[in-house]
């Protein structure tokens, strides 16, 4: 039998996601992209943030990181 393999990580996920110190994941808002001039300003403001990814996504997306 083979020996244990790593995985590889989506690299198109690490592009997206951070790993901040206390193991929390942060992406960027959506709704960024377009359509920006019929937002309102506080809209934007905010969008501008970071988010912290949600402990229902935790698991899933920590397994395609590998980490």
């Amino acid at each position: 039998m083979a020996k244990g393999y790593k995985l590889k990580s989506k690299r198109a996920l690490m592009k997206r996601v951070k790993v901040k110190k206390n193991g929390q994941l942060v992406r960027k808002s959506a709704y960024t992209g377009h359509l920006a001039p019929r937002k309102t300003t506080k809209q934007k403001r905010h969008l501008r943030k970071t988010r912290v990814i949600s402990e229902s996504d935790y698991k899933r997306i920590k397994s395609l990181l590998s980490i």
